[in-house]
């Protein structure tokens, strides 16, 4: 399978859009990059990061470009449920209820600071991230296609904090981080204009409509049997291993697949690499492996990179990929 023109087009314009997200949020493109690849796969991701560097920011940039129908949740501790999803409200005459819609009915949701609110208001995001449908008063609606949550949140050691429940945390595909800037990179912002100016004067790079197709055009990414072992046994070693109460689950492999298949995408291939499968190893892993001993992120990563040690990476053979040796 070859790409069609339109095609080869449109992931000219994610570039396109990646480099203009760079020039505000400076010296993150990989993020950036990392971020569309979830979204192309369709899910949802999470920033954990300090206050500071830029994940809003980011977020608001990308909705943006897309033009895609943006609404933020500042998470509190306050907040409740209602407040997320909507809430029903009797007719004029008393005889029926009218649905209000919460801001969760937007394509692109920016959920800011969740693990600063109750774990109760936070389930109330679970049906709309797995199904994206909510269920009120009995009545189920549908959320907008496409529905993306953009979630961040705060180091869990900071004070006001909730964990996000495991179940929660396996909705998200990516967790990823910005982190401070180098000490050039934050030269360049503040030596750049107002960054929340400039995104306000920011022109839609691509339609979301053609995002959309895009988004489509990855279940047809081709992917060799071998790969979808190497996934699965890479899955595997962390469901045994004596350091971890909690593997990979299911899910996380299907992510794991998805995220593989746009990745290959966004570098103009219609098949998967080993490569691509490691590249999305570590923001699909991080959120989802539950260590017996707390880690940090960087010691989380180097442990995702010892794992991958232990198997054979499968050898290629011309344009695709063959058996593992």
């Amino acid at each position: 399978m070859t790409f069609s023109e339109a095609t080869e087009q449109s992931v000219s314009k994610l570039h396109t859009l990646i480099d203009t997200v760079d020039r505000i949020i400076i010296g993150k493109k990989e993020v950036t990059r990392l971020t569309i690849v979830a979204m192309l796969a369709g899910g949802h991701v999470l920033f954990e990061d300090i206050p500071g560097v830029g994940k809003t920011l980011l977020i608001r940039t990308i909705a943006k470009c897309l033009k895609a129908d943006f609404a933020r949740i500042q998470f509190t501790p306050d907040l409740i449920p209602s407040d997320i999803v909507g809430f029903s409200v009797p007719s004029a005459d008393g005889t029926v209820f009218d649905f209000q819609k919460g801001p969760i009915f937007n394509q692109l949701l920016l959920a800011d600071e969740i693990n600063r609110t109750s774990p109760r208001t936070q389930a109330a995001m679970l049906e709309a991230m797995s199904e994206k449908q909510v269920t009120i008063d009995g009545s189920t609606y549908r959320l907008p296609e496409p529905f993306f949550v953009l979630a961040t949140q705060n180091p869990v050691e900071y004070e006001g904090t909730y964990p996000l429940p495991e179940a929660q945390l396996d909705r998200f595909f990516f967790q990823l981080s910005l982190g401070y800037p180098d000490t050039e990179q934050e030269v360049l912002m503040l030596a750049s204009p107002d960054q929340h100016e400039a995104v306000e004067q920011l022109k839609p790079v691509m339609p979301l409509e053609e995002f959309l197709l895009l988004k489509d055009t990855v279940q047809s990414i081709h992917v060799e049997e071998n790969l979808l072992h190497y996934i699965v046994s890479l899955a595997g070693l962390t469901r045994t291993h004596p350091d971890l109460r909690l593997g990979i689950s299911p899910r996380g492999n299907q992510y794991c697949l998805a995220a593989a298949r746009a990745h290959a995408l966004i570098n103009s291939r219609d098949f998967v690499t080993p490569e691509d499968i490691l590249t999305v190893l570590k923001p699909i892993y991080r959120h989802r492996l539950l260590f017996e001993n707390a880690l940090s992120k960087p010691e989380v990563d180097a442990f995702i990179d010892e794992l991958t040690k232990d198997l054979v990476v499968p050898t290629v053979k011309g344009k695709r990929w063959w058996d593992l040796k």
